[in-house]
């Protein structure tokens, strides 16, 4: 028996998703120590002392179920940014939002229109629920918000936008989004994934709770994985009209976040001293990343995001494990359609210094 002959149709062509390579993995293919990880657009902080307290207090209750409606954080969110705590849906991460979407609101019927170099978990939730994936081609290696327009029938379900966006770090402005949603029929659901809006300046971000007042059909999803560095508690939230975060509750897993996620999601959401010390060094050491790609000749992609990708205008897989054997572990992208493209998470200045020296040594074996 051949059980890949009754799986669902989608999932038959999909491959599973490839993660950034372990720290621990690599120690046990190599033998070797002193590794970084710059693969995973992972906090290089660690875990915030007030998450440190708050998964503390929780250690005792962890008999008990969570609460599956996450009532602390919900209120927590909703007064930070002035909404409705019925607006919100609570996720195992962003990862588990993005899939909710596509499963309450689309099906083998429907369509869902994303870009070409966007998050790659977006054509994997389109074809595991046998929609009809509709990849619009990039611009500048971002989002062509005039394709998508162009792409909208009355089979479109859902769009979703990663802003800033990843693997590239291509960001739309405030008034590129607004302009582009004014344009979107209310049948089709957008997604505004910000992921990486910590990272962009103040003055610069999307606006997207004012959206969210002028358009019912719009959806903001973001994380606590990156900026507020717990990734590996897996907790995210998505904000949108009441009726639609109504129905995403309906098909929502319930107790999909964990009791130490939600309490130390309540407690890093209003850490503004530590989130601003995360994006000081980004902004800081992005420009280092920059500055060394200008002096090697390297292209580059100008990201807004907590990572940089660079163009080596060759085959990237030789010198992805090249660096390996240097002890540092980045992201090839091959699997985006970008096979000469590494991605590099932003670390702290040590860890920077360390892939700078290690690229230069691998780069010039190769000449």
């Amino acid at each position: 028996m051949e059980f890949i002959n009754i799986a669902n149709q989608g999932v038959k062509t999909l491959s599973p998703y490839q993660a950034g390579k372990p720290i621990e993995e690599l120690e046990r293919e190599l033998g070797i120590s002193n590794i970084i990880k710059l693969a995973s657009n992972e906090n290089p902080f660690g875990l915030p002392e007030s998450a440190k307290v708050a998964i503390s207090r929780q250690l005792d209750e962890l008999t008990r179920y969570p609460d599956a409606n996450g009532f602390e954080l919900k209120a927590a969110i909703a007064k930070k940014f002035a909404i409705d705590p019925n607006q919100i849906t609570l996720g195992n991460g962003s990862n588990d939002l993005l899939e909710l979407f596509a499963h309450t609101f689309a099906s083998d019927e429907d369509e869902i229109i994303y870009s070409q170099y966007a998050f790659i978990v977006y054509p994997l939730v389109t074809k595991a629920i046998n929609a009809v994936a509709r990849e619009i081609p990039a611009k500048n290696w971002g989002h062509d918000l005039a394709g998508f327009l162009a792409a909208i029938n009355s089979k479109t379900k859902l769009i979703y936008i990663a802003n800033p966006n990843n693997p590239t770090g291509n960001f739309l402005t405030h008034q590129q989004i607004a302009d582009f949603l004014v344009e979107v029929p209310e049948h089709v659901l957008v997604v505004l994934d910000e992921a990486y809006t910590e990272f962009t300046p103040q003055d610069q971000r999307v606006d997207a709770y004012a959206l969210l007042k002028k358009h019912r059909n719009l959806i903001l999803c973001r994380t606590f994985s990156k900026a507020y560095g717990l990734a590996g508690l897996r907790i995210g939230y998505a904000v949108s009209d009441p009726s639609i975060a109504d129905l995403l509750n309906r098909v929502r897993q319930p107790f999909n976040c964990n009791s130490l996620a939600l309490a130390a999601a309540v407690a890093v959401l209003n850490d503004d001293t530590f989130v601003e010390k995360v994006a000081k060094n980004n902004r800081t050491e992005m420009q280092r990343y920059e500055q060394f790609c200008l002096a090697q000749r390297l292209e580059f992609i100008p990201s807004q995001g907590n990572f940089i990708t660079i163009d080596f205008k060759q085959p990237a897989l030789p010198i992805y494990q090249a660096l390996l054997h240097e002890g540092v572990i980045v992201r090839p992208i091959a699997g985006y359609g970008m096979p000469n493209h590494l991605r590099i998470s932003i670390g702290l200045p040590e860890e920077n210094d360390m892939f700078f020296t290690a690229l230069v040594k691998v780069l010039s074996k190769n000449k």
